[in-house]
């Protein structure tokens, strides 16, 4: 079945076309380069994995109830339209919120696998080439692992939100080489870790915290190179240029606040957009989601040197400024780890799969004899 007849909504235009801008960069340098990156880049290349292979498809899935999300989750719940929902109808606003969470996963990947590539075109430095090009090749992964889970396993997608389009685009179109690293990098990136870690964490669903296991493991080398890039980077820079910068952050942080919140689930069950959109704003829950997403953004933002004072009354206003203090090498270190548990409990089950089998096989042949 092809992906536009799943689309819960028109996904309108496709291919959708963004005017590229900048200039592609070739450096005739092939020295070492630095060696934090290239060790960074040694690493994205130990740790290439097969979406097929590594993650185990046979795991079933109920659509109706794809990552044991709570009805108090449900920013429905605890309004006049809840009550009016049949289990059937709330099995299916499940399947919705999933499809639609799992669709900006995946539109997103495909933004960063484009700007991981526009990295690799732009990026004046060749160690940074390098690092980028096995990025791409992430992305590329990921995008794959979320298409085939909303395909095989949930049924539905929902097209991109239109302000994650809109900062997507605004990404993109940048002529200045850093654009992409400070908008996907920094922001989108930064953004959809603390939405994967929140499910990861929550979900009971073996499935889905697989994929976003291994995901989150791939995604920690990333937010390390934006990080270690623009810090190197944007120590050049004048005042004023990092104002610009700073500019660009503070619209980004208030445009993810303030819109995704799937809004567009809400007016698929019927209810108007404006009152769809004070629920999600009333809902408890999806308040403190929304503080949660800038985990991995305030820190990361304060650690690449932007950090004036009106960015920082915007996080102040936006109530994540503590979130400046919190450390993201420790965020990303439990990102991998836990990714290495997890196989270690695979391998050791598959292990002991086998050890079973053996002994069948030799207690059925003592038998025989």
């Amino acid at each position: 079945m092809r992906t536009h007849d799943l689309y819960a909504n028109d996904p309108e235009d496709s291919p959708w076309q963004v005017p590229a801008t900048g200039a592609a960069r070739f450096t005739w340098e092939y020295d070492d380069g630095r060696d934090r990156l290239l060790a960074l880049y040694q690493k994205g290349k130990d740790r290439q994995w097969d979406g097929r292979t590594r993650i185990d498809w046979d795991l079933e899935v109920d659509p109706y109830d794809a990552l044991g999300t709570p009805e108090e989750a449900m920013s429905l719940y605890g309004t006049r339209h809840w009550d009016k929902l049949s289990d059937k109808d709330k099995g299916e606003l499940r399947r919705h919120y999933a499809s639609w969470q799992f669709s900006q996963f995946l539109h997103g990947e495909q933004g960063a696998m484009i700007c991981a590539a526009r990295i690799v075109e732009s990026v004046p430095d060749l160690d940074a080439k390098f690092y980028s090009a096995t990025q791409t090749m992430d992305e590329a992964r990921h995008a794959e692992i979320y298409g085939r889970f909303l395909h095989e396993k949930i049924g539905l997608l929902y097209p991109v939100n239109d302000d994650l389009r809109s900062l997507l685009g605004d990404t993109l179109r940048d002529s200045r080489w850093d654009m992409p690293y400070l908008g996907m990098q920094v922001l989108i990136e930064g953004l959809a870790l603390a939405a994967f870690g929140m499910i990861r964490d929550t979900t009971n669903k073996p499935l889905p915290k697989q994929i976003l296991t291994y995901v989150m493991q791939d995604e920690a080398r990333h937010v390390a190179f934006g990080r270690m890039a623009l810090r190197d980077y944007y120590r050049q820079l004048t005042d004023a240029e990092l104002r610009e910068r700073e500019e660009f952050v503070i619209e980004g942080c208030y445009l993810m606040r303030d819109r995704l919140r799937g809004v567009e689930v809400l007016e698929n069950f019927g209810i108007p957009k404006a009152e769809a959109r004070q629920i999600s704003e009333q809902s408890e829950f999806l308040r403190l989601f929304r503080k949660l997403l800038f985990s991995r953004i305030v820190p990361c933002v304060k650690d690449i040197g932007l950090w004036g004072e009106r960015l920082q009354r915007a996080y102040a206003d936006m109530g994540v400024f503590e979130l400046g203090d919190s450390s993201l090498d420790l965020l990303m270190a439990q990102d991998e780890e836990l990714a290495d548990r997890l196989d270690a409990e695979r391998f050791a089950a598959q292990e002991r799969q086998r050890v079973a089998e053996v002994e069948t096989a030799i207690e059925s042949g003592a038998r025989q004899d």
